[in-house]
């Protein structure tokens, strides 16, 4: 199935239960909070099924909370992506990615003429 496909039937399975006209944003985003802390928990145990099923709880809730509020996950993306794609930087030894724009590039060449 295409993500498209998944996120359809998703929100159907979410329909027939009733999320869809019981749940809120909020505790779709609460219950996003408790699905992320087993995904932290999968990785710090190095746990790859309980990383694979936590993103994809993970995703079930993201999609099903778009949906309440009036938004498409996938345009979601789209629109993320169409920011980051031409972003430039790099990562830094301890994990932090450092984005470049005028601000990272004024400071690399500051006293540099």
């Amino acid at each position: 199935m295409t993500f498209e496909e998944l996120q359809t039937a998703t929100l159907d399975w979410a329909s027939a239960r009733g999320i869809l006209e019981h749940s809120t944003p909020q505790a779709q985003c609460l219950k996003g909070l408790e699905e992320l802390g087993e995904l932290a928990a999968g990785i710090a145990r190095s746990d790859g099924s309980l990383i694979a099923d936590a993103l994809g709880d993970v995703l079930v809730v993201e999609i099903i909370l778009a949906e309440l509020c009036g938004l498409d996950l996938v345009a979601c993306l789209a629109g993320a992506y169409d920011e980051i794609r031409i972003r430039k930087g790099r990562m830094s030894p301890n994990g932090i990615f450092i984005k470049e724009d005028s601000t990272f590039h004024l400071a690399e060449g500051a006293g540099h003429d």
